[in-house]
């Protein structure tokens, strides 16, 4: 399986990267290949609603790195979803390239699997409940098969991974995706 994983932090080396390397490393394992964009270090202008993309040229007016994004998800058969929780949503820069799927919706609107794993530094779930809920509302929208949820709370810090066993629960999500 092609799976492509977009992760949103502004941190390299935070908790999501490291949730995310456990994904991958699951996933590799079980033989699947694993495609990675930091969209945080990218080049990704926001939609503009313009509907150029709708038209005859059917592509977006900027050419910037959700061209790249674009082609790895219309060749994907799985996305993947990795995000700290800012404000109970996901960061604004994994917004932004979820907002500019609307260039390559229908050819990303296909029998897709999907996850989402967030971090977050509060201990329970209410914070990270609307990120949930948008989640949820994108795969139904995508038509997408959701292949599960991975809440890591109280993790504000990478080490704080140390004392929880969401890295296993991640590497257990990309093996058995």
């Amino acid at each position: 399986m092609k799976i492509v994983l977009l992760s949103g932090s502004p941190h390299r080396h935070g908790t999501t990267a490291r949730l995310a390397d456990s994904f991958i490393a699951g996933a590799r394992e079980a033989g699947h290949s694993v495609k990675r964009f930091d969209v945080a270090f990218m080049d990704i202008h926001p939609c503009m609603g313009c509907n150029v993309c709708k038209t005859e040229k059917a592509r977006c007016v900027f050419p910037d790195d959700m061209i790249e994004v674009g082609e790895a998800l219309m060749d994907s058969d799985c996305v993947v979803f990795v995000t700290p929780i800012y404000y109970n949503g996901f960061t604004a820069q994994m917004k932004t390239v979820i907002d500019r799927f609307f260039a390559v919706e229908p050819s990303i609107r296909k029998n897709q699997k999907t996850a989402l794993i967030t971090a977050m530094a509060d201990e329970g779930t209410k914070g990270v409940e609307p990120a949930n809920a948008s989640y949820r509302a994108i795969v139904s929208w995508l038509d997408w098969k959701d292949c599960g949820i991975l809440n890591a709370t109280g993790c504000f810090m990478a080490d704080d991974l140390d004392k929880t066993d969401f890295e296993a629960k991640a590497f257990s999500l990309g093996k058995n995706i």
